[in-house]
């Protein structure tokens, strides 16, 4: 098998770095905001006894672990290959994702559907004054968290444009887990709010505690659900996630127009990180070339794909005879 070198920074390492920089702002912005709102949810929450302001309170508190997670995984993930970690640390993304929705799982879902059902047992009426003071704090939550969920979609916006497709598709490929996990969070907390706002508002008016308890389930609910979306994904890149399809088919594709190549007879990849993919291929070259073009054509090869595709930064190429190999298949179904 002929191999790759570790390569050096490149044509692409400068836009990976930028990448992570404006990831690091994103997330930054959105611990911020959500501390601010954690004090703000929790004192509002106990000053006014409100099980649906208390649940937003855990969800700012998960949200802002989970953010903690985030800034560890993008230093983590950038440390060089070593010895141990010979295609370096990239999956360290998708770990902490994984710490990440299980926070959002525990802290803020769980939490939220027991308070919610506390409040049904056991009743209680609020204040005038808190409702007034649960209502501010919730607008001011909403207000901050929108804030964050704009500059997240922001970048998701400009990443999407960078690729040459729509936010949907940007959304869909969740390449960065610490940017999806982010947007995920701030679109869960503003719909969050408005859960608790109308759970709020209609306990006011009505003066049933049920509205704003179920508020408070609905909201627990819906964080266990992204919880859930945020883990099943961070599980698929952990146990070993090729690349796109349509990935695959242009270098399959590529390989076979090179004229030293006969076949492809097997492309595998798998993803190591958010800008970082394994390809290994196993080729049958075209009869007629000795050792030494054979070498020089596997240079080139490997330099032309790195060159196009500047996430394919660890690529194998694994020579072997197709033709013999189909006469040992055959051999064996004969016997």
């Amino acid at each position: 098998m002929t191999e790759a070198a570790v390569p050096g920074p490149g044509k692409g390492s400068g836009s990976r770095v930028g990448r992570d920089g404006e990831t690091r702002k994103t997330v930054w912005v959105a611990l911020a905001a959500n501390l601010v709102i954690c004090v703000a949810k929790g004192v509002g929450g106990i000053v006014a006894a409100s099980p649906a302001l208390l649940s937003e309170a855990a969800h700012s508190i998960a949200d802002s672990l989970n953010e903690v997670f985030l800034l560890a995984s993008l230093k983590r993930s950038r440390r060089p290959a070593d010895d141990r970690h010979p295609f370096g640390y990239g999956m360290e993304r998708f770990f902490w994702s994984l710490l990440a929705a299980v926070g959002i799982f525990v802290t803020g879902g769980c939490f939220s559907v027991f308070q919610g059902i506390e409040a049904l047992r056991s009743g209680g009426s609020e204040s005038r004054s808190g409702y007034t003071i649960g209502l501010l704090v919730l607008v001011l939550a909403l207000v901050a968290e929108g804030a964050s969920l704009l500059r997240a979609v922001r970048q998701v916006r400009r990443a999407a444009r960078a690729e040459g497709r729509g936010m949907a598709a940007e959304i869909r490929a969740g390449r960065d887990p610490a940017l999806r996990t982010v947007l995920a969070e701030d679109s869960t907390a503003c719909a969050g709010v408005l859960l608790a706002i109308a759970g709020v508002s209609l306990h006011m008016v009505t003066g049933e505690i049920a509205y704003e308890a179920c508020a408070s389930i609905l909201i627990g609910v819906l964080l266990v659900y992204v919880a859930y979306t945020l883990g099943k994904a961070a599980r698929v890149q952990l146990i070993g996630e090729a690349a796109g399809p349509g990935l695959q088919r242009e270098v399959r594709e590529f390989l076979t127009r090179q004229p030293e190549i006969d076949t492809v007879a097997a492309l595998l990849t798998m993803r190591l990180g958010p800008d970082s993919v394994m390809l290994a291929a196993r080729i049958d070259l075209t009869p007629g070339y000795d050792s030494e073009t054979v070498e020089d054509a596997m240079v080139r090869i490997r330099r032309e794909v790195r060159g196009r595709w500047h996430e394919l930064d660890q690529v194998f190429l694994d020579v072997t005879d197709a033709a013999a190999a189909r006469r040992d298949a055959a051999a064996e179904r004969s016997s």
